[in-house]
């Protein structure tokens, strides 16, 4: 580019043939003049950009006078033409333009510059005359004329005359059409009319008049005359729409959202990587529950111990020759408290007793009574007050299948608790028996569980889901010894079993009033080493006197020596021991039908039980 300056024009861009040089320095576009009247034939030109007129010579201006055609037929081709410059008459029209017009002076051809080398045959510059690539012609510098479609200011009144010419067409104004036969008719420039002051109005066809170095325009009167002046994209890009907006809006916001979630994604990894390497930044603190109730459902195992624990002591005895530790638990505010016979027999008459209570409360006690028949003791604390005395249950209501919760001091450690089911009822069962002679021998009629009884037990409740005491802990069946606690320490196997309550409870109920129980008897004396099935009445009794009582329940009931008992009540009997736990199973005064085998024949007699003072 120039920077709007014209160049000099180089040899191989000027006109070839006889074309005189043209002057050097900036032009001036010429003034819009008002257009020619428009022939009829002209008016159907359609609207766009239209060429400016060529420049006539003043001799076509002439001729056009005359009604004759002008001397030069080009004027009338359309096509690319020349700015107006001073041209060289021709020799052929100076005669005739001699007459009309004085012809200007010559104009010396300016010396054309020797090339430095030979013309080109192939005419290729820059060695030949200008070819398809030769330079555009100079460019004029938009501030150096004024823009298209501008009025420009009259000249002054003083200056001189401008040469005649062939006047010009605005820009974008059609040519008038001229037929070959017509000359144009050249008319003298009228004088700019007075323009009213306001804003212009707007163009027919807006791009006529487009200048992109126009000036802003002036605020229009209406919106349609301010869209018709607002300049024109020089871009060309399509403007977006709203909609398009806001589309490439939430294209970008989505875009945001989504590298910001990569970016915390990859840092929380990055951290939660670091962290589980390295454990955290400071002190290591481990994950935990929130604090919870502390109250649970009351048919819970939670909730049953927490009910019966208070009223559940354990028992340290000490005697002459040996000591032992069992559990009992609080049977009224009086301070009785129910335990098994072989808990408290180490002591004796002499021995101790210190009962501890699950509050860490310590005191001593007194054995109140106690039967080996049945395993069961009282005995009584004094001076304490605030006991809570368990609630007793129905042994008889119990299914198989109920839960039950044991809780005891199974070697020494006092207030354990451990759950299971009810496994069996009626299970006939004899613990003791070391003294040798028979004396201290049990039978009862359990309740068998799998919840685990071991050493130590002895004694504690077998509660229900209740709370309510259904039994007394106080044997198991060991697996390297025999069937009663004393005799092993090898712990539970899941047989444990349980005095029903109903009987335990009639027996502390006499031990209580007058230190000892009764037991129901049949008056007869059994033979033990009877292999067969039933019970069998012996032939004598054990001082050699008869096998059965004179005037006793048996003797009434019409029983005989010999006689073999298979079933009490309708249940089978299958030893001596069974039908001692079934007799015992009841009250004295309770009826009882009896089954007995005589010769052959089965006979079924009725009888009343008896009673007998701790035998």
């Amino acid at each position: 580019m120039n920077e709007g300056k014209p160049t000099k024009a180089k040899w191989w861009s000027r006109a070839g043939g006889g074309d005189a040089a043209l002057p050097e320095g900036d032009y001036e576009l010429r003034r819009p003049q008002d257009a020619l009247p428009v022939e009829d034939s002209e008016r159907d030109l359609p609207e766009g950009d239209f060429e400016l007129r060529s420049p006539q010579a003043p001799d076509a201006q002439d001729a056009a006078d005359r009604h004759e055609p002008p001397s030069d037929p080009v004027s009338d081709v359309s096509g690319d033409f020349e700015l107006d410059r001073p041209a060289e008459a021709s020799p052929t029209d100076a005669a005739a333009d001699t007459d009309a017009h004085p012809a200007p002076a010559p104009v010396a051809e300016a010396e054309r510059p020797k090339p430095l080398h030979d013309p080109d045959p192939y005419s290729t510059p820059p060695y030949g005359e200008p070819g398809p690539w030769a330079p555009a012609p100079p460019v004029q510098h938009p501030a150096t004329t004024p823009s298209h479609g501008t009025p420009v200011t009259p000249p002054h009144h003083n200056a001189a005359p401008a040469t005649p010419s062939a006047p010009t067409q605005p820009h974008g104004t059609p040519a008038p059409h001229h037929s070959p036969t017509q000359a144009p008719v050249s008319a003298p420039a009228p004088a700019p009319a007075s323009v009213a002051p306001g804003p212009t109005p707007p163009p027919a066809n807006p791009w006529q008049n487009y200048d992109p170095w126009a000036a802003a325009p002036t605020p229009l009167q209406t919106p349609v005359q301010h869209q018709l002046q607002t300049p024109f994209q020089q871009n060309g890009a399509a403007v977006p729409s709203k909609e398009q907006r806001r589309k490439r809006a939430r294209k970008v916001l989505v875009g945001a959202v989504v590298l910001l979630a990569l970016v915390s994604g990859g840092v929380g990894g990055v951290v939660g990587a670091y962290l589980e390497r390295n454990g955290g930044v400071g002190d290591v603190e481990l994950p935990q529950a929130a604090a919870e109730p502390a109250g649970r459902a009351p048919d819970s195992v939670a909730g049953i111990a927490a009910r019966a624990l208070p009223s559940v002591v354990t028992l340290h005895v000490t005697g002459t020759e040996e000591s032992g530790t069992g559990t009992g638990f609080v049977l009224d505010d009086q301070g009785h408290i129910l335990t098994n016979n072989h808990v408290v027999e180490p002591a004796g008459g002499d021995g101790e007793i210190s009962v501890t209570f699950h509050s860490g409360d310590t005191a001593k006690a007194t054995v109140v009574g106690r039967d080996s028949g049945y395993d069961l003791a009282v005995v009584k604390v004094s001076g304490v007050s605030g006991l809570t005395p368990l609630t007793l249950g129905n042994s008889d209501n119990v299914q198989v299948g109920d839960p039950v919760v044991a809780i005891g001091a199974p070697y020494d450690l006092e207030g354990t608790v451990t759950s299971g089911i009810i496994s069996a009822k009626e299970r006939p069962i004899t613990a003791g028996g070391e003294s040798g002679d028979g004396s201290d021998v049990s039978y009862v009629d359990a309740l068998q569980t799998d919840a685990p009884i071991n050493p130590g037990n002895s004694g504690g409740p077998l509660l229900d889901s209740k709370a309510r005491v259904i039994g007394i802990n106080s044997a198991i069946r060991s697996a390297d010894s025999g069937s009663d606690e004393s005799g092993g320490q090898a712990g539970s196997i899941g047989l444990g079993f349980a005095i029903p309550v109903n009987q335990a409870k009639r027996v502390a109920e006499e031990l209580i009033n007058t230190g000892k129980a009764t037991h129901p008897v049949i008056g007869v004396t059994l033979d033990m080493d009877y292999s067969g099935d039933g019970a069998r009445v012996g032939t004598k009794g054990n001082d050699g006197s008869a096998a059965v009582n004179a005037g006793g329940p048996g003797d009434k009931a019409g029983i005989k020596a010999g006689d073999v008992i298979t079933e009490v009540d309708g249940q089978r009997v299958h030893s001596g021991e069974e039908l001692i736990v079934k007799t015992r199973a009841h009250r004295p005064g309770d009826r009882l039908e009896l089954t007995v085998e005589r010769g052959g024949k089965e006979l079924t007699i009725s009888l009343v039980l008896g009673s007998s003072d701790g035998d």
